[in-house]
């Protein structure tokens, strides 16, 4: 695995929108973000595909794609941070030139949603390791929440080095607009608790991070852009443990995903799975649950699989990167505790 340099005081950051732009009554919060990096000591590069947001993306493909490329194949370039994700940055995979990145010097990606398409893109393909985290849209220099705010401590970390990240206390259901509030910080008021699917009342296992946002995952998981399959056996040693969080699936169109998933063996080498909170609510779909959906497809693997863990659409976020050798634990016996539910990881 290929580790970026760790970010310090006068690391460069670009920032890009390769999915979703940001429309102009956004611009305050984003130059509030842009900002609040520059006083962390970061130079900051600011794309041309920013700040517009038409058919939900920031340009037209072939902009987004040349400036991504332009910003990954720059060795001056420490860090891409898109403003968050959005929807279709799927259509971006086949414009990078993957064998022309290998020739690059590792950059981390950071953020999730729709930045997962790219950033197991990167780790399958090219073995860089990548970063699931807040969105740089979520960085207020107030923001007090412990997993966000040690983002940047995280990416500090050398080569050799390990982290260790708890549950988080709480977690936020709905916030406030950046748009009404563009100083907003994540408001957290529903009880986190994390749970092991199945009998069990304890998880412990080990591999290597691989996962994001299985709206889009599980469209191209198996492609040429993220061979989970490939990864597996390039990891036989350590395993690998995917992750996964859904942020707009019904429980039937889940239930289907997982199943056409579990149906390919994609699951089945695994040691493990880490599931984010759902961002469906339930009553949407009148026939069965988000935990129905979990049960049928996955309940019967034999493998560890941990639910409504701090990944996804409601946050706060652990900061996991893809590719790292992770220890998770989980013991449900004395939740209240934070120690019983962990993830350690080492980026070797």
């Amino acid at each position: 695995m290929q580790y970026p340099n760790p970010l310090i005081s006068g690391s460069t950051i670009a920032v890009t929108a390769f999915s979703s732009g940001v429309d102009s009554p956004l611009h305050l919060r984003l130059d509030i973000v842009l900002e609040y990096l520059r006083h962390l000591g970061f130079n900051v590069i600011e794309g041309q595909c920013l700040r517009e947001n038409v058919n939900h993306v920031s340009a037209p493909l072939k902009q987004r794609a040349i400036e991504l490329m332009t910003f990954l194949m720059d060795d001056s370039i420490d860090a891409v941070m898109p403003p968050w994700g959005g929807e279709i940055c799927m259509d971006l995979l086949p414009l990078l030139d993957f064998e022309l990145l290998k020739t690059a010097k590792p950059k981390w990606l950071v953020g999730f949603s729709d930045v997962s398409t790219i950033a197991v893109a990167l780790t399958a393909k090219l073995g860089w390791a990548s970063v699931h985290s807040a969105n740089l849209m979520q960085l207020h220099p107030d923001e007090v929440d412990p997993l966000t705010t040690a983002l940047f401590t995280h990416l500090q970390s050398p080569k050799g080095h390990s982290f260790t990240q708890y549950a988080s206390a709480q977690y936020q259901l709905t916030g406030r607009s950046f748009v009404d509030d563009p100083h907003s910080i994540l408001t957290t008021t529903e009880t986190t608790h994390w749970q092991v699917l199945g009998d069990s009342d304890f998880a412990l296992f080990s591999g290597r991070l691989i996962g994001g946002c299985l709206d889009t995952l599980s469209h191209f998981v198996g492609s040429e852009y993220f061979d989970l399959t490939a990864f597996i056996q390039l990891y036989d040693e350590d395993g690998v443990i995917f992750y996964f969080e859904n942020a707009e699936m019904l429980p039937t169109t889940l239930l289907r995903c997982l199943l056409g998933m579990k149906y390919k063996g994609l699951f089945s080498q695994l040691n493990g799975i880490l599931i984010g909170r759902n961002a469906v609510l339930d009553n949407q779909d009148k026939c069965i649950t988000g935990m129905d959906a979990l049960d049928q497809a996955l309940g019967d693997l034999g493998i560890p699989i941990i639910f409504n863990v701090d990944i996804g659409h409601l946050p706060p976020n652990l900061t996991l990167i893809n590719g790292a050798l992770a220890q998770v634990s989980l013991s449900q016996g004395n939740i209240n505790s934070p120690q019983q539910a962990k993830i350690i990881q080492i980026l070797n």
